[in-house]
């Protein structure tokens, strides 16, 4: 077919769908269609929809399209996928010792998949593909149908329109993809227990409220302009089938409770201290004397660094110790989003998108650290990991993947969208409620070879002070844009001093490669409850030379006059 004959027939599905009143396939009706003969996967599939209402009005909606939905003279789907996200979520804020805003939400959404083509070549694209609609929040089979019916009406069409765009488009190019669109997956049926918000909600409220006002009654809490605690829950339940067979209903659930203090130093500078507990269970998040305690440490924290000295006016070039709380941070930030194999553009020849992207088989890490991404691991010292899963949001069982071995980068973390040389999922095609599903990280575990005990990396730096006859630096925690929040200058002899109004500059992927020399045994378990939750699991990490230097940044005017009494 020619170029003008491929515009034609954009042309033509674009009147074909803007001119047809009627929908692809008729309304739901009070009985499916015939389905076809059952094999033994659909067989399970159909016995596990049959124990759950939602489940099964999916499967039969699915039956029934599968059977009949085609517009005249187009193509039939290849593969249709529905999956309904049903979130509920609770947050309450607390400001100086007050309840300020408390909300709950409950939704669920349904979103379709429908491929047009084949596996080799489809309707896809790397921005995600399918319609979301809203689905009611009870158990009513025939309105989920109907939520279904409109979705998929509307994926449908939306894949012929992007299935004749995309076809035109690859002939532009003198070379096919070097990959297939899809990857084949086994069908898989699992249905795990539904999960439930449950957190006590008058004892977490009567917690965040006493937590943020501690700034008002602690004396050291001079120049604090704000003062928050808040506790926020998550659960999310979800339900999956697909014309492979598929057949899943899982979920997750997360609780954070965090303390925020913040303020500006006598020069103007903004500073703050924000921490907090997450955990898989309420259960997990701090007692109530110990979430006070938090908010007291952070008040008495800020009111140091407030009152620590600025950094060095001169450029520092040399060891730097991060905490492993810090480590994950950084890892976090140069290391895991790069290894999430994301398909590249049509036309181009890389692997991924992303700093690795022609970094397969090559060193990224230091030899002495592995990485692999394991998200069967459900707990690690006791604490239950936010990241661990037993099937993707795919289909697929979670793998263990060795992402970096020795600091060689062996592997990417793959969903179904297949890259140059990995043409099948390893079980990381994750999603956040209502989007598509993409390669996203598990539960990130990195080792050490040869790791040092805590004593012995912070001796490691002091001898490294005192062979460089100079002040080195030690980071405790991080703040956002991989900033320094708590650093410290370590002295020659091993006491150390806290400053305040560095950066880092050029802590980047060359000196993740290059520059650690050290790691510690301490494990530090960074669970992150974000749109698609994630835990990252990595020791202390010793850099032989980072640069430290003050922050250049315009500060700001204190204000006027003084806060009110807080009597």
């Amino acid at each position: 077919m020619n170029m003008f004959s491929t515009k034609l027939q954009i042309g033509l599905i674009g009147a074909a769908l803007v001119t047809n009143a009627a929908f692809a396939l008729n309304p739901p009706a009070d009985k499916t269609v015939a389905a076809p003969p059952a094999s033994g996967a659909s067989l399970a599939a159909d016995k596990a929809a049959a124990t759950d209402p939602m489940l099964e009005a999916m499967r039969e909606e699915l039956l029934r399209e599968q059977e009949t939905l085609v517009l005249p003279g187009m193509q039939r789907p290849y593969f249709i996928e529905y999956r309904m996200d049903e979130l509920h979520s609770y947050e309450a804020l607390a400001n100086y010792g007050a309840l300020t805003r408390e909300e709950e939400n409950h939704q669920r959404y349904v979103r379709v998949t429908v491929r047009i083509g084949d596996y080799a070549a489809d309707s896809s694209s790397s921005r995600g593909d399918g319609s979301i609609q809203l689905a009611p929040e009870d158990n009513d089979p025939a309105a989920l149908r109907y939520a279904l019916w409109t979705a998929t009406d509307e994926a449908y069409k939306n894949a012929l329109r992007a299935y004749a765009a995309k076809q035109a488009n690859l002939k532009r190019f003198e070379k096919p993809p070097t990959e297939k669109d899809f990857s084949v997956a086994t069908p898989v049926t699992h249905l795990e227990p539904l999960v439930a918000l449950e957190l006590d909600r008058p004892e977490w409220t009567r917690r965040i409220v006493d937590a943020s006002g501690v700034a008002l009654k602690d004396p050291s809490a001079k120049d604090v302009q704000y003062s928050t605690a808040n506790v926020r829950g998550l659960a999310v339940n979800r339900y999956l089938v697909n014309t492979e067979g598929s057949v899943l209903r899982h979920g997750y659930s997360g609780y954070e409770a965090s303390v925020s203090v913040g303020g500006q130093a006598a020069d103007g500078m903004r500073l703050s201290r924000d921490n907090g507990t997450t955990g898989k269970t309420a259960k997990e998040l701090e007692s109530a004397a110990a979430f006070h305690q938090r908010a007291v440490d952070d008040v008495r924290s800020f009111a140091e660094l407030r009152d620590a000295p600025l950094a060095d006016a001169e450029d520092y070039h040399g060891p730097v110790l991060f905490s492993g709380d810090a480590a994950a941070d950084v890892l976090n930030r140069l290391f895991v989003p790069n290894v999430e194999a994301d398909r590249p553009e049509v036309g181009t020849t890389a692997r991924t998108q992303g700093i690795y992207t022609s970094s397969y088989k090559a060193r990224v890490l230091p030899e002495i650290l592995s990485a692999v991404d394991d998200p069967s691991v459900a707990t690690f010292k006791g604490r239950a990991l936010v990241g661990a899963y037993a099937v993707d949001d795919e289909g697929v069982p979670a793998q263990a993947v060795t992402v970096a071995e020795r600091g060689k980068l062996e592997n990417y973390l793959i969903g179904r969208t297949p890259v140059r040389d990995f043409p099948a999922s390893n079980g990381h095609g994750r999603a956040a409620p209502g989007q598509a599903a993409h390669s996203r990280a598990g539960v990130m575990i990195f080792k050490a070879a040869n790791p040092l005990p805590n004593a012995e990396l912070h001796a490691k730096l002091v001898a490294m002070a005192k062979e460089q006859g100079r002040d080195v630096y030690e980071v405790e925690t991080m703040g956002g844009e991989l900033t320094p929040r708590l650093l410290y200058k370590v002295h020659p002899d091993g006491t150390r001093q806290l400053v305040r109004g560095a950066v880092f500059d050029e802590l980047d992927n060359r000196s993740l490669r290059s520059d650690i020399v050290a790691a510690g045994d301490d494990a530090y378990i960074a669970n992150t409850l974000g749109a698609v939750p994630e835990t990252t699991i990595a020791p202390s990490l010793l850099f032989g030379d980072i640069e430290v230097k003050r922050a250049t940044e315009e500060q700001q005017k204190l204000p006027y006059y003084a806060p009110p009494d807080a009597k």
